[in-house]
């Protein structure tokens, strides 16, 4: 990879911890999950919708590869900057470390105001049901989700980046859409949504646990990484406790229960031995963490790139 895709990685990067997700941007993920609903609401029905949900999934994925892929040189051809211009644009949208951090942030101070609040703001980031949830059980969600999204927000992206340009990055946050729009096992998607929560869950294998990994490097509890060989793997999903569970090394605390999705309650094993209740310390430590993470593997990525 040309070293200027390196100053487009870093200048994408730089502009999504200074400015998040501007609310009023347009922004690609949204379109993306505008196509795969109209896809859903046209093909999600009558039979096969195994085998439809699979045409829609690798149809938008490879789709969107091709285009980006095809966009990039079509700018090259243009001009050499114009492509590392969108380049640097592409990282900046496909990036949501800072947003990231300041939903669950928020989410701690408005349950701080009230409860009820406090299950708005989550019900921002999550997709289980909040509406009856206590402030332990939000704060609870709101660490979980920072440490999932994390890998699924920052270290993924970055990582296909590595591997893949942009044109790879972009078709990681497809992948990474379809699954949270239709990858559910409950009676609408267990069919039509099994391939994208099967493609999502290949995708982000290795960055899982490089960031479980990288989570208990930067914390100083690298000592404690049994708690990824104990807990990383009883999480329903096969990545997601691993992140989960370094965090539950790092702060000594237990993640998962009873949650409620779609009006069906989800048993999620427990992750960690200590019951306790978590404060603003806690988030707060916890962001430090997803912090460092992240800057130790961006600049991983830089000197790969260069």
């Amino acid at each position: 990879m040309f070293a200027a895709h390196t100053y487009s990685f870093v200048a994408g990067w730089l502009a999504d911890r200074f400015l998040g997700d501007p609310p009023h941007w347009p922004h690609p993920i949204v379109w993306f999950g505008n196509v795969i609903w109209a896809g859903e609401k046209k093909l999600n029905k009558g039979d096969n919708r195994g085998q439809k949900g699979t045409f829609l999934a690798f149809g938008l994925i490879i789709g969107i590869f091709g285009i980006c892929y095809s966009f990039l040189r079509f700018a090259k051809d243009i001009h050499p900057w114009i492509e590392y211009s969108f380049i640097a644009i592409g990282v900046f949208y496909c990036l949501a470390g800072n947003t990231l951090i300041k939903e669950v942030k928020m989410v701690f101070e408005a349950v701080d105001r009230s409860t009820e609040e406090g299950r708005k703001q989550l019900s921002r980031i999550v997709g289980r049901d909040t509406s009856a949830l206590s402030p332990q059980e939000i704060r609870t969600a709101a660490l979980e989700t920072l440490a999932e999204n994390l890998s699924d927000g920052v270290i993924a992206p970055m990582f296909w980046f590595s591997l893949l340009g942009l044109p790879g990055m972009m078709a990681y946050k497809m992948i990474n859409t379809l699954d949270s729009m239709i990858g559910y096992k409950n009676e609408r998607y267990r069919d039509f949504g099994r391939a994208a929560a099967k493609i999502d869950d290949l995708a982000n294998y290795i960055p899982a646990r490089i960031t479980a990994y990288l989570m208990l490097l930067v914390s100083g509890t690298w000592h404690r990484r049994d708690f990824i060989t104990r807990f990383g793997r009883c999480h329903t999903s096969p990545n997601s406790g691993y992140p989960e569970a370094a965090l539950a090394a790092i702060l000594d605390c237990r993640f998962g229960g009873a949650h409620v999705y779609f009006g069906e309650v989800v048993e999620k094993p427990y992750i960690g031995t200590n019951e306790r209740n978590f404060n603003t310390d806690d988030v707060l430590r916890a962001i430090r963490v997803n912090n460092n993470t992240e800057f130790i593997m961006g600049i991983f990525i830089i000197l790969l790139l260069h």
